[in-house]
């Protein structure tokens, strides 16, 4: 048994032109995405940063920093996760690593440990409110 045959409902005109070829972009026309290799730079070394590692501004962004850097600058006003940072800039948390190890380097950014709570909540406080919440 063989396979069915693709008929096309409008067979095509003989003397039809074949499709334009696009056109290739000039210079000034667009710019191309860069390569991760080109942003993260040469040597990709990375700090001990984890994904909920908090980003703060320490300066504004210099003359000579990249694009990537002048951006990641300009959200960490207020503490931002690295997470944060990676989706907000839609580059890999490799890249943001690498991107924050020369700005640490820099002293543009700060990094802080995430805040984390020494002690958990009273559990009187806690039986009270489940009470409060099951007499609505």
């Amino acid at each position: 048994m063989s396979p069915p045959q693709r008929r096309r409902r409008y067979p095509s005109q003989d003397n039809a032109e074949p499709p334009p070829k696009p056109k290739p972009a000039k210079q000034g026309d667009t710019k191309a995405p860069e390569r991760l290799y080109v942003v993260a730079g040469p040597d990709g070394e990375r700090a001990d940063i984890d994904l909920v590692t908090l980003i703060v501004a320490r300066a504004d962004p210099p003359p000579s920093a990249t694009p990537e850097q002048t951006a990641m600058l300009r959200l960490c006003t207020a503490p931002l996760s690295v997470a944060e940072l990676s989706a907000y800039l839609s580059l890999p948390f490799s890249v943001v690593t690498v991107l924050l190890t020369d700005m640490l380097a820099a002293e543009l950014v700060q990094a802080r440990a995430p805040i984390v709570r020494q002690a958990l909540p009273d559990r009187s406080l806690l039986e009270a409110v489940m009470h409060g919440l099951q007499r609505l």
